[in-house]
């Protein structure tokens, strides 16, 4: 069984790098693409991230070793954000223009909607973990503040921001509910993660 979890998680790291590679290579042939501005989207680094705790996972699984407390919490904070990412893409941003940075469709819908989806089902089923500790609750802010933050200093300083509802241009105040909003529903479903670490259905 847990050969199974290594092997479903090792194919959906690679899946995220391909995706990746394969939007940036898509949009780099169609017109001038900035790497910081390609790199700074929540969903590419998100996905990153997850692709990151998907093969450290797999890297210990196969061999033999036990997961370091590290990549346990690498992967709560992974599946916290991807399935924000899931959540907020195809409720707020399916339809939104943004700048053609996810076009191609097969990509787009492995980083919007494949790894979010299997991520939340691999974190539910796949009890390789002991439960959490609610004080350390605060690690899946982290990411998320440092993201708004440098995307807040770069919307006021060069004007280029990731997603509309960020935008300078529409108001601070109504920018400041989105972030607000972006915490509390990162520490929300942050906190349902934790809480679904102490489930227990496919053992290792």
């Amino acid at each position: 069984m847990k050969r199974l979890f290594g092997t479903l998680r090792l194919v959906a790291g690679l899946a995220i790098l391909v995706a990746v590679i394969g939007q940036y290579a898509y949009s780099a042939a169609r017109t001038v693409i900035n790497p910081f501005n390609f790199f700074g989207y929540f969903t590419i680094q998100s996905n990153i991230i997850t692709m990151v705790a998907f093969l450290a996972s797999a890297y210990f699984i196969f061999g033999r070793k036990e997961q370091p407390p590290w990549v346990i919490y690498l992967r709560a904070v992974a599946t916290t954000i991807i399935v924000i990412v899931g959540i907020v893409y195809n409720t707020l941003l399916a339809g939104a223009s943004l700048a053609g940075s996810f076009d191609l469709r097969w990509s787009s819908n492995i980083l919007h909607i494949i790894i979010p989806i299997y991520a939340l089902v691999d974190w539910v089923l796949f009890a390789d973990r002991k439960p959490l500790a609610y004080k350390r609750l605060w690690i899946v802010l982290v990411y998320p503040v440092v993201w708004l933050v440098v995307i807040l200093i770069r919307g006021a300083t060069d004007g280029w921001v990731p997603y509309p509802f960020l935008d300078p241009a529409t108001g601070y105040g109504s920018v400041a509910l989105y972030c607000l909003a972006i915490a509390a529903f990162t520490v929300l479903f942050g906190w349902v993660t934790f809480a679904l670490s102490r489930v227990r259905i496919l053992k290792p």
